[in-house]
């Protein structure tokens, strides 16, 4: 048999795999510098243009910012929910997915998200006062389509990130960061409020997420699902006045 030759990593990888591991272990906080080139080539015994690789991997990555010149360095770049969403829009975008795509996506796991919230032992302290103060936030608002609009959205970016599972509040949090930037964009900053300048509309959507509030505050996983679904099916996000067939845009994330 053929002896198979094992790729060994490169320096540079080694030397950037464990500058990551600081970073997400939170050895290295977001804003901090890392250890100068000296001290690195120091610490590593390697060569001036490794660590320059090196910088540069983690740089790729989103992890720092390298500042080039003679008072150089790299800043350190903790990973957040928001970069995970830019992230995941970026491919998106390169795969020209349209936004009733990503808002089909949301309606077939935002209910598993409102189930888990209302499973949450903890459920009255954590995420249903943050609803209910949406809840009070949009009923005051009711006479202001593009406010409400704004505050319709904050209720179920709510309720994803504070459901109780990391994975399903990150996962599905990036779609609902992606989704959130497009409705700000398109149905707020344009004055394009679609069904949502009918009051009774508005109205209707508060009902809508009362009955998903009283859902999880009675810990009753399958009507919250119930709930969040057949919001979804009646139109709940598909009554702001733009076009869904549009595809997705990243950069609303950072507008």
């Amino acid at each position: 048999m053929k002896k198979r030759r094992l790729r060994q990593p490169r320096v540079a990888e080694i030397v950037a795999s464990s500058l990551r591991n600081r970073i997400l272990s939170g050895a290295l906080a977001d804003g901090d510098m890392l250890p100068k080139q000296e001290e690195l080539l120091n610490e590593f015994g390697v060569s001036p243009p490794c660590i320059r690789e090196a910088f540069r991997i983690l740089e790729t990555e989103g992890l720092v910012t390298v500042i080039r010149g003679n008072v150089g360095g790299a800043i350190v770049h903790v990973p957040h929910p928001g970069t995970a969403a830019y992230m995941l829009g970026l491919v998106l975008q390169a795969r020209a997915v349209s936004l009733l795509d990503l808002l089909n996506g949301m309606r077939l796991l935002e209910p598993a998200c409102a189930a888990e919230a209302a499973l949450r032992p903890d459920r009255g302290t954590t995420v249903l006062p943050k609803l209910r103060a949406n809840i009070d936030a949009c009923a005051d608002a009711i006479d202001d389509p593009a406010r409400f609009i704004v505050l319709a959205r904050a209720f179920h970016t709510e309720l994803v990130s504070n459901c109780g599972n990391e994975t399903m509040s990150l996962v599905v949090g990036a779609l609902e960061r992606l989704w959130t930037a497009q409705v700000e964009e398109l149905a707020v900053d344009r004055s394009v409020h679609g069904s949502f300048s009918d009051r009774a509309v508005r109205m209707s959507l508060l009902h809508e997420h009362e009955r998903i509030y009283r859902a999880v505050e009675d810990g009753d996983a399958p009507t919250a699902e119930r709930a969040i679904r057949e919001h979804f099916s009646g139109g709940g996000e598909r009554r702001h006045g733009f076009d869904t067939g549009l595809t997705i845009k990243a950069d609303m994330l950072r507008s």
